[in-house]
């Protein structure tokens, strides 16, 4: 068991919860809901559907049916990772978007960041589909009573919601159905109203009936296919009919006696592991938890792995050059590590390996199936696109793809885009140990490390480990700090040579986290202490 110190030096609105079923989400009745499910002889599978399935209707500023999803699923023996993120339309290449928007300074297609040439294939249902067939137990139905009693009755909206909705509506209501569907009173809601997607009942009850087909090939597609026509979009029925998600196996980097799993590409969970493969050569243990140089060098390799995530990774199949491997080779990341200075800050470029809006949930149960699931419609309600009566919200994942013809994340017809949302696990000498994610952006490896570096090398346990101030690397290197981290930790950073923007941007921008920890290899009557952010409306809830 691992020996963690009880106590949390941050302040927080949450104690961890210890169950022997337990369910950890960004909102209370959606963790009510996979209890639910549990407490009915269902799995942690069950229980993790059933959660995002009402998620979509409880915090569709995160995500919809019309997104994305990826999960790792530890069955009792092993570890299986799926992908449900879908491909671009057919007709998409970098041709289409010159026709249709131009070229910028650089004589790039310009790239729209909302509308119908922002949506790909959405894959989030198919996802849901994929995991109850291959480990659910109770009915595929029974799983979605929870959301459609919701989507009829309504329920009544929570502050991080309803914050994230008045930030972020005046881009979209001009968007296809977005008015309709998302300001039914003609301006953002306010916190106890009551909301009710109009027509996700409807769009609900037909995939439970259908086993998810009906978004693929029966109504709900010939709306979207239709609706995509009336709004001179690409997607077609055959885009949609053609889906399928895919069954992937996670890739892994050894940390400290743990293992840290996450997804391959097209996501971002290879940084991750790339940061931990750097971290692991300095000895972070033996420098105090919130020094200037345990940020520092944990900050460092952050950049380090971000230099070579936004140079090489896209959709595997287009990684050709550099592979997944290439950039977790032992040898190329204690290279990439000699590069880091304890005692300043650098701007560091890809290295050359050798060739060769987002919820997040965790499940478990007591016959020991521990479930890391992710969902997303991207930039907070996405392309901004509703389909009508449908409830369908879709997903603006296209904005992912590069429009430089050199760039192995090109966008192309069937090509699924680079993606943020990453799942994570962690195991320890085989054994299963903790399913977890910190959702958020391009924040999400980043929290991964300084989590876990907290929780495996500092022994905190998984409440303070989420509750700590955490920092944020940008595209430009520069380091924005959460409002509570020490005044000296940010001074320090700073006189290393760090561009230091303290308490830059909300609360939202520092991710969300869901931890579940099993307690003990050899008593499954332990069971798991659940963390849950105090950064969203969320809960741990189990039994």
């Amino acid at each position: 068991m691992h020996s963690f110190n009880w106590q949390n030096p941050y302040p927080s609105i949450h104690t961890p919860v210890f169950a022997r079923n337990v369910v950890a989400t960004s909102h209370p009745l959606a963790a009510q809901a996979g209890v639910r499910m549990l407490l009915r002889g269902g799995n942690a599978v069950d229980a993790a559907v059933a959660g995002a399935a009402m998620m979509i209707l409880v915090e569709p500023v995160s995500c919809g049916l019309g997104g994305d999803c990826f999960a790792i699923v530890w069955d009792g023996r092993k570890l299986h990772g799926l992908n449900a993120s879908g491909g671009a339309p057919a007709a998409w290449n970098v041709d289409y978007f010159k026709r249709k928007y131009g070229v910028d300074g650089h004589g790039l297609a310009i790239q729209p960041r909302h509308g119908w040439d922002t949506v790909t294939v959405p894959g989030v249902v198919a996802g849901w589909a994929a995991l109850h067939e291959k480990f659910g137990k109770l009915p595929f139905a029974d799983l979605f009573e929870p959301a459609i009693e919701v989507a009829e009755r309504g329920h009544v909206l929570t502050p991080f919601v309803v914050a994230k909705w008045t930030r972020t509506f005046a881009d979209l209501r001009g968007q296809p159905g977005f008015a309709a569907a998302f300001l039914p009173r003609g301006r953002a809601p306010h916190v106890g109203e009551k909301f009710i997607l109009q027509g996700a009942a409807q769009t609900l009850r037909r995939i439970a009936q259908t086993r998810g087909r009906d978004l693929y090939e029966g109504e709900s597609a010939e709306r979207i296919a239709a609706f995509s026509r009336e709004g001179d979009g690409a997607m077609t029925a055959d885009d949609l009919r053609a889906y399928r998600p895919e069954w992937v196996a996670p890739l892994a980097k050894d940390y400290h006696g743990h293992t840290l799993h996450e997804l391959p590409p097209n996501g971002q969970g290879i940084a991750a592991l790339m940061a931990m493969g750097i971290a692991r050569h300095f000895d972070l243990q033996d420098l105090p938890v919130d020094s200037v140089e345990s940020q520092h060098i944990q900050i460092e390799a952050t950049k380090l792995a971000f230099a070579d995530l936004y140079r090489y990774t896209a959709d595997p199949r287009s990684m050709e050059a550099v592979t997944p491997a290439d950039l977790l080779d032992d040898a190329y990341l204690a290279s990439r590590a000699k590069l880091l200075r304890r005692d300043r800050a650098l701007h560091f470029e890809p290295g050359r390996p050798a060739a060769g809006g987002t919820i997040y949930l965790a499940a478990a149960d007591e016959s020991g199936m521990m479930v890391s699931f992710i969902q997303s419609n991207y930039m907070g309600f996405g392309s901004g696109v509703v389909v009508p009566d449908t409830g369908i919200s879709l997903q603006n994942r296209g904005v992912g793809f590069s429009m430089d013809p050199r760039s192995p994340n090109v966008v192309a017809g069937g090509k699924r885009p680079f993606h943020t949302i990453i799942p994570g696990f962690l195991t320890r000498a085989g054994k299963p140990v903790m399913a977890f994610g910190v959702m958020g952006g391009d924040i999400q490896p980043q929290a991964h490390l300084q989590t876990l570096v907290r929780l495996v090398d500092y022994h905190q346990q998984p409440q303070a480990a989420c509750d700590a101030p955490r920092w944020k690397v940008n595209a430009d290197f520069s380091v924005d700090t959460e409002q509570g981290m020490n005044p000296e930790t940010i001074q320090g950073l700073k006189a290393l040579g760090h561009v230091v923007n303290p308490n830059n941007g909300n609360y939202v921008e520092f991710g969300a986290g869901q931890f579940v920890w099993k307690l003990a290899d050899d008593d499954p009557d332990m069971g798991y202490v659940a963390a849950s952010d105090p950064r969203r409306d969320g809960q741990a809830a189990g039994f």
